[in-house]
């Protein structure tokens, strides 16, 4: 299977989960409507598992060499951008966008694509990449033991996209849909 239909059915998976997500809320706000107090709502990571795994970090600096010197995103190495409702600004050239409040469940999927495919480094960002970023880098790189997997990566992109933007113009030339007025 090519990389293309790899992340093709990446981005079928993503569409279920994405649906499966908004469903099972539409149903979770009617299914009790005497309930009146407010309830504190946990964070979305709160239903998952800690990463067991500190996954490692890559520079701005690192991912930005290997682009320039040639490695291609999506064939060499994959970005994966997690921002959902704060996915505004641009994103880093190749990147696809799986929300991390959506990604937990594909992991095993994910992780057959990217293998199938012979990816051996996987980067994940978020807006600051200290907490979304950490996490998915963190589960990834579970996954990625639990499979005896010695040749894969789950990276973290240090700064996340905050500090890919705001890094100078080398960075910015190397985005997609950038846009100066959401980095000012």
């Amino acid at each position: 299977m090519t990389l293309k239909g790899l992340l093709f059915n990446a981005k079928l998976l993503y569409r279920i989960a994405n649906y499966c997500s908004k469903s099972s809320s539409a149903i979770m706000a009617t299914s009790n409507p005497s309930v009146s107090e407010p309830v504190a709502e946990k964070p979305w990571h709160a239903a998952y598992p800690a990463p067991k795994t500190t996954a490692a970090v890559i520079t701005r600096e690192s991912l930005l060499s290997w682009m320039l010197g040639g490695k291609v995103a999506g064939k060499d190495f994959v970005l994966v951008d997690l921002r959902r409702t704060d996915f505004e600004g641009g994103t880093i050239r190749g990147s696809i966008n799986l929300p991390a409040q959506s990604l937990y469940s594909t992991i095993p999927s994910l992780y057959a694509l990217l293998s199938t495919a012979a990816i051996r480094n996987v980067i994940w960002y978020c807006g600051s990449s200290r907490g979304r970023g950490n996490r998915a880098a963190g589960w990834f790189a579970d996954y990625i033991k639990e499979q005896n997997n010695t040749e894969m990566e789950s990276r973290t992109l240090e700064g996340g996209i905050k500090g890919w933007a705001t890094g100078g113009d080398e960075y910015v030339r190397m985005m997609d849909e950038y846009d100066a007025a959401v980095w000012k």
